[in-house]
């Protein structure tokens, strides 16, 4: 069988098995042949895909301009030797047509599993093994989906759910990091995170925690402070119950708390040697930000 790799996830391409990647150019066509790869090995209606290219206004020679937009993907895919060895993935099927392909072949199909995995491994508490599923995962994603395709309602549906699937991704992997000790490491991706999703409370309690416990409590109160000027403005709500426990853990952390030096904080009773300057650290930036949390 020829080996052949249908890419959806960023520009889409189809690596051929010389693997060169090719980009069809014919803007239906794309559309056509990308709902079907959407749904692999799935029988997608005749009018479904007249619903992805004309919305709820088709010409009435739909049926038969969407036969030929098929007839036109069957060449596309025989150009590009998808056809090879007498294969013919592109079939007619009552009342549709249908991609029959293998999983590997198709990048989403891939992804999706990698992740279903990942969260099976977490569940098993095996963090290291859901955290390379994940990171295999997510190394798929080449930037926003299908941006070279023109999109109707169906394909617009399958973006978004493959959207939400890689935040869901993202939050599994930090997850699995978390239990396998490494939130400090994560600590420049949660900047990012909370930067692209400004609006998504659980990657902010996860940075202000990981700044927290690597011994930042001031940069956390500041976390804090940005999460809630963003919620403030943007939809007049505050942070959620669990974010405000989190900030009241900042400002009064419990004993035990892990220091910047990744041990635990002494005692209250405990008289350090370094108190006058711990005291002068705590006067000089984590006590007006202390006032400044109250004060938003």
């Amino acid at each position: 069988m020829t080996a052949v790799r249908f890419n959806l996830i960023g520009p889409f391409e189809i690596v051929s098995d010389t693997g060169i990647g090719h980009l069809p150019t014919r803007p239906k066509v794309c559309q056509t042949l990308a709902l079907l790869l959407t749904r692999p090995n799935e029988l997608v209606p005749a009018d479904a895909l007249i619903q992805e290219l004309w919305g709820e206004n088709p010409p009435r020679s739909a049926h038969a301009t969407a036969q030929t937009y098929i007839h036109q993907t069957r060449r596309l895919l025989e150009v590009l030797r998808v056809t090879a060895d007498g294969r013919r993935p592109l079939v007619t099927r009552a009342p549709g047509y249908m991609m029959e392909v293998d999983e590997d072949e198709v990048d989403i199909t891939v992804f999706e599993r990698l992740i279903h995995r990942g969260q099976a491994e977490l569940a098993r508490r095996d963090a290291e093994a859901a955290a390379g599923s994940l990171r295999e995962a997510l190394s798929l994603w080449r930037g926003p989906v299908l941006p070279n395709v023109p999109t109707g309602p169906l394909l617009e549906g399958r973006i978004v759910h493959l959207e939400e699937l890689r935040i869901r991704a993202l939050e599994l992997r930090l997850e699995a990091e978390e239990l396998l000790g490494r939130q400090r490491e994560s600590i420049p991706e949660l900047r990012t995170l909370v930067h692209d999703y400004p609006l998504h409370e659980w990657f902010h309690g996860r940075l202000i925690s990981a700044l927290n416990r690597a011994g930042r409590r001031a940069e956390a109160l500041q976390a804090y402070q940005q999460l809630y000027r963003i919620l403030d403005t943007e939809l007049g709500v505050e942070p959620s119950p669990e974010l405000q426990r989190l900030q009241a853990e900042v400002l009064s952390p419990r004993h035990g708390t892990p220091t910047r030096s990744g041990g635990h904080a002494a005692p209250a009773h405990t008289v350090s040697v370094h108190s006058t300057a711990a005291h002068s650290y705590e006067d000089r930036v984590v006590a007006p930000l202390w006032r400044a949390s109250f004060a938003v």
